[in-house]
């Protein structure tokens, strides 16, 4: 009976964890923590890197989406030049399909806007796991030796920080994330404006859901658009919140 507790207790020390409370940021901290997050953004020599972890996350959301919508993952894969496939298996068209192709562009704001959600009340480690929980999909899924790289970098950096950082850097590292893909998530949006007026993504997101929609792709791209900046304008107003 005891090795049982012992055993449960164990099991449930994660779930804990993701729950517990952590101290709100300082003010003086997440305003560096706002500055550090705009660098990772803006710098043209930062963001290369910022945006392959922006990739996770959109390639994430496509595998999640798909299997929301009852489809079947059948690989993701994950590019040197910050590029992504994921490939899913069921009908070509119908709703599952179009928020499976929807679900990429819409990823990171969405998590961005969960994670300064639950930083606002004080569960910035629940955003460390959810992002564990992601990060596992993907390892589950990956399917190139580049991608695989990229998810197990991620995914240690995450569960270090859960188990080894005192309080308030997880609750740092809660706020950079949130952050970060709260400011991040239009500019690949923009990116893939300026692609499709050179005629250079004719595969894209956007272009797949003109054709399962009738939608130009035109209207998906500012759809994508004014979704990220609409969470970006809820999300900074919860970040601030956290703040004490």
């Amino acid at each position: 009976m005891d090795g049982a507790a012992a055993v449960a207790g164990v099991a449930a020390a994660p779930w804990h964890r993701a729950v517990a409370v952590q101290p709100a940021p300082r003010p003086a901290v997440l305003a560096l923590v706002v500055l550090l997050a705009a660098a990772l953004v803006l710098s043209p020599r930062l963001w290369p890197v910022t945006r392959h972890v922006v990739t996770v996350v959109h390639e994430g959301a496509h595998g999640v989406a798909a299997l929301l919508s009852g489809r079947r993952l059948a690989g993701i894969r994950l590019h040197s030049d910050t590029s992504g496939l994921t490939v899913s298996v069921g009908r070509r068209t119908g709703p599952g399909m179009v928020l499976t192709a929807a679900a990429g562009y819409l990823g990171p704001a969405l998590l961005g806007l969960l994670a300064a959600w639950l930083l606002s009340r004080g569960h910035a480690v629940g955003t460390l796991w959810l992002l564990t929980a992601l990060l596992g999909l993907l390892l589950a899924q990956i399917r190139n030796w580049f991608g695989l790289w990229v998810v197990l970098v991620c995914a240690a950096v995450v569960v270090g920080a859960t188990w080894w950082l005192p309080a308030a850097a997880q609750t740092a590292l809660g706020a950079l994330v949130a952050c970060v893909l709260l400011l991040a998530a239009p500019r690949p949006v923009l990116e893939l404006h300026a692609a499709r007026r050179r005629g250079r993504a004719p595969g894209s997101d956007a272009d797949l859901l003109a054709r399962l929609t009738g939608l130009p792709g035109v209207i998906w791209v500012a759809v994508f658009l004014l979704a990220n900046m609409a969470a970006l304008a809820v999300g900074a107003r919860w970040v601030l919140d956290a703040a004490v």
